[in-house]
């Protein structure tokens, strides 16, 4: 059954790349109304629902944009949603985008389990695969696979690193081990690829409070790595809330390989075109195909 939030709950931070103080009040809604986003600082409080088809940029973040409004870096609180079964919710905002946190999952799980969780009457919209789905790129490599469950394999490759090269993680994604596996991993950077943007005010409010930072093959934040790959966990806590933008449970094997923000809904809307033949166009379609 679908599943809503029994209270809602609150919180207010910085936004990693406006630098402003923000704040997001997540309160429960109805059956069959989807995550949507409200931002309540704006003029008639537009609302922008959480589907794919609201991505407006994917460029170090993923943004949703419903005609004038829009909210940026979304993917770590629909990631912790779509893991703890989290079907519809309101998610009032007040700023440009969701607080950062510690820039992992960790403070929105730990707001669902405040709220706790509530069962509605309507059944919730699960997909499963007939055939194998993919995507590619040049290097970056996205496949599903019919499966009873959901899970994601992912591996991470950076050679220029002699810190962590290649890494790999798979599970399945239940609420307890998404908890206890993947919800605390952080986001992360090179410092050599990240300072530029620093200086130039394209991340205003990035820090080692709120991000694992890599300089010559070193973790500088303070008791460094939560794991000794907790980045290739963070990919996968980033996929998770790219694919829930498909709507509904999805229940398939995802394998992926380098993927980013901007592979992720490339991949969501191939996946989309092939679960709801209304949203195919003449390419999402020909790449659905030529995957079986």
């Amino acid at each position: 059954m679908q599943k809503t939030l029994k209270t809602e709950v609150f919180t207010s931070g910085v936004g990693l790349f406006s630098g402003e103080k923000v704040s997001i009040r997540i309160k429960p809604a109805l059956a069959d109304s989807g995550i949507v986003f409200q931002r309540v600082d704006l003029p008639k409080k537009p609302l922008i629902p959480a589907q794919v088809q609201f991505v407006s940029d994917t460029h170090f973040c993923t943004r949703l944009k419903a005609n004038e409004a829009s909210v940026m870096t979304v993917e770590h609180i629909l990631s912790a949603l779509s893991a703890c079964g989290i079907d519809n919710a309101q998610i009032e905002v007040v700023g440009p985008e969701i607080p950062v946190g510690d820039g992992s999952a960790k403070l929105f799980v730990q707001l669902l389990e405040q709220a706790g969780v509530e069962e509605q009457d309507s059944c919730k919209q699960c997909f499963t695969l007939s055939q194998p789905v993919f995507w590619t790129d040049g290097e970056i490599h996205l496949v599903a696979l019919p499966s009873f469950e959901m899970r994601v394999s992912y591996t991470l490759h950076f050679p220029r690193s002699l810190l962590f090269r290649s890494q790999y993680f798979s599970l399945p994604i239940h609420r307890e081990l998404y908890i206890n596996e993947i919800a605390s991993c952080r986001t992360f950077s090179f410092y050599e690829e990240i300072a530029p943007l620093i200086e130039k005010g394209l991340i205003k409010g990035g820090g080692l409070e709120n991000a694992l930072v890599i300089k010559a093959d070193q973790v500088l934040n303070p008791g460094g790595a939560r794991y000794p790959d907790e980045m290739v966990r963070h990919k996968i806590l980033d996929l998770i809330g790219d694919l829930s933008l498909i709507g509904g449970t999805l229940k398939a094997h995802i394998i992926a390989i380098r993927s980013g923000h901007t592979s992720n809904i490339a991949f969501a809307k191939t996946l989309q075109a092939f679960l709801l033949p209304e949203y195919q166009d003449e390419k999402t379609t020909t790449r659905v195909l030529n995957g079986v």
